[in-house]
């Protein structure tokens, strides 16, 4: 196949697939480094979806410049003061951040340090994990079923790693979960879930996957409304970002904490300072 004519089917292909389409430059080096001949269509599509949703799609001369301008949010629609409008094209966007609003702060954080001290919970119970790879068994509770051992050992050689690295291992959440979404050109929006979508969940989503939002999706105050008719998790995760993600997150989740328990607080006591100043 002509090297235009295997570019075509390229483009073909990913759009068929609704990932977003690289430019020439990116995809003629791409398709050089392959060799002559090139492998098979399929094997070269699977390559470039692999590399696509592994890069930060606002790298300059990544994306087609003409599917930048096409396919990227409408500036208007972060705009907090728009009560209702959706989405009038479909749009691909990475992911920055998810958090999980159904769980407190605080209980994450208490979640985190527990599994990093080699502790889980089970019912009401507290038990003992094993950490460090060990084999075993918890203070109470951890012989039952041979599946539920399993469990409870994979969760405690993570445990030796430090609460960081258990963030990336945990369970998946459940519950609602607002998002921190980019697209190729750079504008950022937040995505909540208006229902339950397959695979979004701290522990399965990955910071820097893609989610395709389709056109149609509904827009409140300038957030996206997340559901599954309109949101289809495509994959990928950005290497660095998500490790940054990972480590950072208990630090994160303890400021936010704090700063939300201060905030009362400290509006009580310039109450008194205003009603002494008037």
């Amino acid at each position: 196949m002509p090297p235009q004519d295997l570019q075509s089917s390229l483009l073909a292909s990913l759009s068929s697939q609704s990932l977003p389409l690289p430019s020439q430059s990116w995809l003629t080096t791409l398709l050089s480094s392959r060799g002559n001949p090139p492998p098979p269509l399929p094997s070269l599509t699977a390559t470039v979806r692999a590399r696509l949703l592994a890069s930060d799609l606002t790298t300059p001369s990544l994306l087609d410049a003409t599917y930048i301008s096409s396919h990227s949010l409408p500036p208007a629609i972060t705009r907090p003061d728009v009560r209702s409008t959706t989405l009038n094209r479909d749009v691909v966007l990475q992911v920055l951040d998810i958090e999980n609003l159904s769980q407190s702060r605080w209980s994450q954080v208490e979640e985190l340090e527990a599994l990093a001290r080699g502790e889980g919970t089970k019912g009401r119970e507290v038990v003992r994990l094993p950490v460090g790879g060990e084999e075993e068994e918890g203070e109470r509770g951890v012989t039952q079923a041979t599946q539920t051992q399993a469990q409870t050992q994979t969760q405690g050689r993570t445990a030796g790693r430090g609460a960081a690295a258990v963030a990336a291992t945990v369970a998946p959440s459940s519950g609602t979960h607002k998002l921190v979404l980019q697209d190729c050109s750079g504008l950022k929006v937040s995505g909540l879930e208006l229902k339950r979508v397959p695979k979004i969940a701290i522990g399965t989503l990955n910071i820097g996957e893609k989610i395709l939002v389709k056109s149609g999706a509904s827009v409140s105050r300038g957030v996206i409304m997340l559901e599954p008719t309109t949101c289809v998790v495509l994959g990928g995760r950005v290497e660095v970002w998500h490790k940054a993600w990972v480590d950072g997150r208990l630090a994160r989740l303890k400021e936010a904490a704090t700063t939300a328990a201060a905030a009362p607080a400290a509006a009580e006591r310039q109450g008194p300072a205003r009603r002494q100043g008037q």
